[in-house]
């Protein structure tokens, strides 16, 4: 039977056979945000089913390609859609390309989602950089038995959003007259949107967003000694009950899209400045 690890270097091998230069810094784009990818230059697009043991995306606003590329002439990596539990993978079949990642020689990967806004003063279409996470996923991208060669059995979480990166990103935020909310992030499987009494609760528990990805992603980069920023856009306000109102995945794309600039615009900033 084919090792984890070995599956991770045999998709590494066939991405560096198609791609210039390594990079140290990779985003995965979330709903809506896949026009980033357009901004990338010299581009070399690989579909994921092109990938040996990549999983393929199913939803619909989820392009499916690893782009290598550059951003003001730093080498890049963005994966134009990502994986969710909702569609039928383990989380660890879901984050087997952060691994790879991982062993691409990514250093600094960012993650984006679009995310139900729980926190009373976010409205729709803000932009939120991400602190801490609670977990409430049923499956763990870590169970099971462990290899050493990614990470450590047990890798702490008390730091799993850098810190160092959550101040450049505030202040290139101000810079840019762009706000930037700062909160907590919870995860859910999906792909029932949540009820209102499942807003309500995770309200209570302390969480600013509740949203179906990312959560496991961060885990397992972390577990890889990866480090980690992640930005929510609020699709839509859900809390309190009185501001709830049906919601459809068109108009969740609706709102993200028409937000996404602002959050192009922050990562243009930032990778003009490393």
């Amino acid at each position: 039977m084919t090792s984890i690890h070995d599956k991770v270097q045999e998709s590494t091998q066939y991405i560096k056979s198609l791609i210039k230069t390594g990079a140290d810094h990779a985003i995965v784009l979330g709903t809506g945000l896949g026009a980033f990818a357009k901004s990338i230059t010299d581009q070399v697009s690989i579909p994921y089913q092109e990938i040996p043991y990549f999983p393929t995306s199913t939803v619909q606003s989820h392009s499916g390609q690893l782009i290598f590329g550059y951003k003001s002439g730093i080498p890049i990596i963005a994966m134009s859609g990502r994986f969710h539990y909702y569609e039928g993978y383990s989380a660890s079949e879901l984050t087997f390309p952060i691994k790879v990642l991982q062993a691409l020689g990514i250093q600094h990967i960012i993650l984006t989602n679009a995310a139900g806004g729980i926190n009373p003063h976010y409205k729709e279409g803000d932009i939120v950089i991400v602190e801490d996470h609670i977990n409430m996923m049923p499956d763990h991208p870590l169970r099971g038995e462990n290899d050493e060669r990614f990470g450590p059995r047990f890798p702490d979480m008390m730091n799993a959003y850098d810190v160092e990166y959550i101040e450049l990103f505030q202040k290139y935020a101000q810079d840019l007259s762009i706000p930037l909310r700062s909160g907590i992030y919870l995860g859910l499987q999906g792909p029932s949107l949540e009820t209102p009494a499942e807003y309500k609760m995770a309200h209570i528990l302390g969480a600013d967003l509740v949203g179906m990805s990312t959560i496991p992603e961060v885990i397992v980069a972390r577990h890889c000694g990866m480090k980690v920023s992640v930005f929510s856009l609020v699709s839509n306000v859900c809390f309190p009950k009185s501001v709830l109102t049906k919601t459809t995945v068109d108009e969740v794309i609706a709102v993200v899209n028409r937000s996404a600039g602002q959050l192009t615009r922050l990562l243009d900033r930032f990778f003009e400045k490393i």
